[in-house]
């Protein structure tokens, strides 16, 4: 049997989703019977699973010590040497200016050198959180694409990812501005592009489709700051946050994000790659701003953070003189 005093750091999660964590190595089947075997008990009660963890709850699990063992391995986290761009720091968060070419969490073919990894290396050897299984893991609270660069923010506390997932998720009290190099010079000026987008799950590519076939409403805000008779820079606001809402949606438009080698001009492409050597998508996350919030995050309310462009985008700009201000 294993006895877990339940912390302010555990409190307000599902008492499955905590045992998931503890028991890390474990099968989900293997963690979902112990509920039905009734092996899992709160302040000497029996609990589902969907019991909301409460500080001061005692949390017991009946299962044997070969078990616990098994199951409850420390997350291995390797000591990753990276120059980290921090934005900003607090005991709550950290944000960071990601590099392009960089994932932010693991997938089949890459499990070690993600953003995550990098950030949790940095913080457990600044000693800001035990690796026991127990307590929480910094976490993104959001994601970027693999080439887009920009500012990405990782929760240091459970109840910090908590506020965060749900800010992300209703879109009225965060605000995220991007900026986009586009094939072609756009004419209108300003606009919303408002066309619901759909991922098909078999290419895993994204298309614009009606909401009557299963589409979700998808936003996109943009203001042109400069361009020419090749490009414009555009700066872009995201009204909602769908996978690949932006690169899409100027695809819709006709005016493709330079450098994107999946909804791009692959002629245009190849063409900007010789004359620049600038393969990847022209895309960074340059600004996010918070509006009036409550809770512990509050001090937050209203502060804006802003990532400064990569030195390659930055030189391509000034090279076609296109002037911009990342405010």
């Amino acid at each position: 049997m294993k006895a877990i005093k339940i912390t302010s750091e555990n409190q307000n999660q599902r008492v499955d989703k905590f045992l998931r964590k503890y028991f890390n190595k474990a099968p989900l089947s293997f963690i979902y019977k112990t509920f039905r075997k009734k092996d899992v008990k709160i302040n000497g009660h029996w609990v589902k699973e969907n019991y909301i963890l409460k500080k001061g709850d005692l949390l017991e699990i009946y299962i044997s010590d070969a078990q616990i063992e098994d199951f409850n391995k420390p997350t291995f986290i390797k000591d990753l040497k990276v120059d980290l761009d921090i934005v900003y720091e607090d005991q709550n968060i950290i944000i960071i200016n990601k590099k392009a070419g960089m994932l932010v969490v693991e997938d089949e073919n890459n499990k070690d050198q993600t953003l995550t990894n990098y950030v949790r290396s940095y913080l457990y050897n600044k000693g800001e959180f035990s690796n026991d299984g127990i307590s929480f893991m910094p976490s993104p609270v959001h994601r970027l694409d693999r080439n887009t660069s920009g500012i990405c923010i990782f929760a240091k506390t459970l109840s910090a990812s908590q506020k965060l997932f749900e800010l992300f998720k209703t879109r009225d009290k965060i605000e995220k501005y991007y900026l986009a190099l586009v094939v072609g010079n756009i004419k209108e000026k300003s606009r919303m592009i408002d066309k619901p987008l759909l991922k098909d799950s078999s290419t895993k590519l994204v298309r614009v489709e009606s909401l009557a076939n299963g589409a979700k409403k998808a936003i996109t805000e943009y203001e042109v700051i400069d361009s020419n008779n090749e490009v414009s820079l555009v700066k872009i606001h995201l009204l909602t946050g769908r996978t690949h809402q932006i690169r899409v949606h100027f695809s819709s438009i006709n005016h493709p994000l330079v450098g994107d080698a999946k909804y791009g001009d692959f002629a245009f492409n190849k063409e900007f790659y010789k004359k620049f050597k600038f393969a990847n998508q022209f895309l960074h996350a340059y600004k996010l701003k918070f509006l009036t919030i409550e809770g512990e995050l509050s001090y937050l309310s209203n502060k804006v953070f802003v990532a400064k462009l990569p030195q390659k985008e930055e030189k391509i700009l000034n090279s076609i003189n296109f002037i911009y201000n990342l405010k």
